[in-house]
């Protein structure tokens, strides 16, 4: 039996199950994942019987529940150092924090206007003044990270780091909102999407029979 279970929520609406799973798989430990369907009566107390907080994701490694996305991510940096979840550099680590931190809190117009559904195809639809101010922000973010620390690689740092893991939800929510990007954005964007892990995700996402309507508009 694996060590460490997840607890994610829907595969095509969660995007914050989905960074806190990518994080986990990019360690290449063994684990279980336990889905619990979002939006229906039952969703809040069966989240709480496993995550104090009632929302999604949270881990499970023994006895001990994490179950924020960065706790998660920072949690198995310091477990797995060999997968280099933040850069080695001291600058780059701090600045791959920022960006994390950055995309945590923020872009609440992104997040509103543009949810998450992996398997729908919204061209154009909720690019209000204020998702496009938070998209050229995300798109010069990217841009300064890849020009200052991404040379050795198709990631913002390079390799893959939890810097990647928080935006790859973004990633999704261009493919299915059909965003225009300037070139380097879509090359990231283009790796990203590559990921055998995400893909893996993308494609369980695509099979999941459950729909949340009022995110199918």
């Amino acid at each position: 039996m694996a060590d460490f279970t997840i607890y994610i929520g829907n595969k095509n609406y969660s995007s914050w199950s989905l960074r806190g799973w990518l994080m986990l798989k990019q360690t290449g430990v063994a684990f279980t994942e336990e889905m619990i369907a979002l939006d229906q009566a039952a969703t809040r107390p069966s989240i709480l019987r496993r995550s104090p907080s009632g929302k999604v994701p949270a881990l499970r490694h023994g006895e001990l529940v994490v179950w924020e996305s960065l706790a998660i991510g920072e949690y198995l940096a310091e477990l797995y150092p060999a997968a280099r979840l933040w850069p080695e550099a001291p600058t780059a680590r701090a600045v791959a924090r920022a960006a994390s931190a950055e995309m945590h809190a923020g872009f609440a117009a992104l997040r509103s206007h543009l949810p998450m559904n992996m398997r729908a195809s919204f061209p154009d639809r909720g690019l209000t003044p204020a998702v496009e101010a938070d998209i050229e922000r995300i798109a010069a973010l990217w841009r300064n990270c890849r020009e200052r620390f991404g040379a050795d690689g198709p990631f913002l740092f390079g390799s893959l780091t939890i810097a990647d893991a928080m935006f790859a939800p973004v990633v999704s929510r261009f493919r299915t909102y059909r965003v225009a990007l300037e070139a380097e954005a879509q090359r990231y964007c283009d790796a990203v999407w590559a990921l055998p892990a995400l893909q893996e995700w993308v494609e369980a996402a695509r099979n999941e029979p459950m729909m949340i309507g009022r995110l199918e508009f």
